[in-house]
């Protein structure tokens, strides 16, 4: 066996897409770890990197949750085999986690949201978040802590 194979890699190593926007519009309240039912032609665009999940959302339909609105550009080399990029994908989880999830997104100002997709053992992989959103005053909350923090990060450096 190759050393490689056993070599500790750092978690952005495998991220594909973020969603930077998601945890600035929104609380994040909890997060799911699911699989996705992809075609060939998407795995590969996948690989090279061509996909967005910026305006993604997560919806219930058919006792099964589907991920709408990510955009997974065209594989050139699939020719006539290609994926319609902008089709609804079903994700991947235990039916317990499905209904508990169905359950909390049916309360008042609840979503799903897609943070990330990433290469987990081969596979693709989206962490998905129920969220809750955010109002005007909460989003000038978070600016104001991220600008001290980052005061207080500059000044402990300064000092070494």
């Amino acid at each position: 066996m190759s050393a490689d194979r056993h070599k500790k890699t750092s978690p952005d190593a495998n991220v594909i897409a973020r969603n930077k926007r998601a945890r600035f519009e929104y609380e994040v309240l909890e997060q799911y770890e699911a699989g996705l039912s992809l075609l060939g032609s998407e795995v590969k665009s996948l690989r090279n990197g061509d996909v967005s999940i910026n305006e993604a959302f997560v919806r219930p339909r058919d006792s099964d949750l589907w991920v709408v609105g990510m955009n997974v550009k065209l594989y050139a080399q699939a020719n006539v085999r290609n994926h319609d990029p902008l089709r609804a994908r079903r994700l991947l989880l235990h039916r317990r986690e499905i209904k508990k999830i169905i359950g909390k997104v049916a309360e008042r100002g609840m979503t799903l949201v897609p943070l990330r997709l990433y290469w987990k053992r081969g596979m693709a992989k989206m962490t998905v978040a129920l969220v809750r959103g955010r109002r005007k005053y909460d989003k000038r909350q978070v600016i104001k802590k991220r600008e001290s923090d980052r005061d207080i990060q500059r000044a402990m450096r300064r000092r070494r």
